[in-house]
């Protein structure tokens, strides 16, 4: 598997395919690849886009669809899932997907997995779910792997297309679960620390201490996080950000409402508002030259191998600005630096 060290790091993109206040999911979308096409020019390794359900602001719930169109209008650059919600399917499933995907696209796809449900409760039972889905997980991951590769765990199955492809894994998390597991398979580790920071630093010090080389990973790869607004004017930036966070209000607690910019404000000086805080504990804001430096800080804190930014501006124009000043072709973040 090509799985790249160097001594810059490689910067990756999470697009989440957000659908603004005053736009459809198809303007939502043609904004992917419009993104997509633009990071391929800036040379960005890999964009990988999160499975959701239910969430009306997100349009990125079938992420093997979203991959294989954005894989038609670019040529080189990496796609894949950041993260499939494993226990939401049949590793079969998956695995003749994205089986598919790497069979159109060779070398130009991955995938990450998840846990986690990926939405709210009442969606939860809407997905067929149950608690025994997610206590599967470890094994469907090595079902799943086997599928892809070259010999089914299971007699007389066989992924059509997929086995034979060896779509690279990656094992998603935001605590030491995924953490142990990663590191047990011997596969690279994608940590959440864009919205759910608390464990970082512990679970990459868990990962890389009880990692397990396997066939497909030497030694072991972490990909970290962090989320980026960047502009000229960094007035701009922080108004973003707390847009942002005044956004977040209404997703958390508004329960289908949407809070006026007052009634945000009032529940972010609330206890309440520690929370949304807390998940933006790692956000570079600011001008492109802090924002960088933040990056560069953040790597070393991360102990990570791999960025991979999401913007948090809310601003179509900023967001691809953002992404634009900070693109490898312009810069790289240097290792602990």
């Amino acid at each position: 598997m090509d799985y790249v060290t160097a001594q810059q790091l490689p910067l990756s993109i999470l697009d989440l395919a957000t659908v603004g206040r005053d736009e459809t999911v198809a303007q939502s979308l043609a904004a992917s690849v419009d993104l997509a096409q633009h990071a391929e020019k800036w040379g960005y390794k890999r964009i990988w886009y999160a499975e959701h359900h239910n969430m009306s602001a997100i349009a990125s719930s079938a992420p093997a669809v979203l991959i294989a169109h954005i894989a038609a209008h670019t040529s080189t650059i990496r796609l894949g899932a950041g993260g499939v919600m494993l226990p939401n399917h049949a590793p079969l499933t998956i695995a003749e997907q994205f089986g598919t995907l790497a069979e159109l696209h060779p070398g130009r796809i991955d995938l990450g997995l998840g846990r986690a449900p990926g939405s709210d409760q009442q969606t939860f039972q809407a997905l067929r779910r149950t608690h025994a889905s997610a206590e599967r997980f470890p094994h469907d991951v090595l079902e799943l792997q086997a599928f892809l590769g070259d010999e089914s765990r299971i007699e007389g199955v066989r992924a059509t297309p997929g086995a034979g492809t060896h779509v690279p894994l990656y094992i998603l998390g935001s605590s030491l679960f995924g953490a142990q597991l990663a590191a047990a398979l011997g596969l690279p580790y994608a940590f959440a620390s864009h919205f759910a920071p608390q464990a970082l630093t512990q679970a990459v010090e868990l990962y890389r201490r009880e990692f397990r080389p396997s066939e497909v990973l030497a030694e072991p790869y972490v990909i970290a996080g962090v989320g980026v607004i960047a502009d000229d004017d960094p007035d701009v930036a922080q108004q973003q950000l707390q847009i942002t966070r005044r956004q977040r209000v209404s997703l958390l607690y508004g329960r289908g409402r949407t809070f006026t910019d007052e009634e945000a404000d009032a529940v972010l000086s609330m206890p309440q508002g520690r929370q949304i805080d807390e998940m933006l504990t790692y956000a570079g804001v600011g001008t492109p030259d802090e924002v960088r430096q933040y990056l560069s800080w953040f790597a070393g804190h991360a102990d990570a191998d791999e960025l991979i930014v999401a913007s948090l501006a809310p601003n179509r124009d900023v967001s691809l600005s953002t992404l634009g000043h900070l693109a490898p072709a312009n810069s790289s973040v240097a290792v602990g630096s």
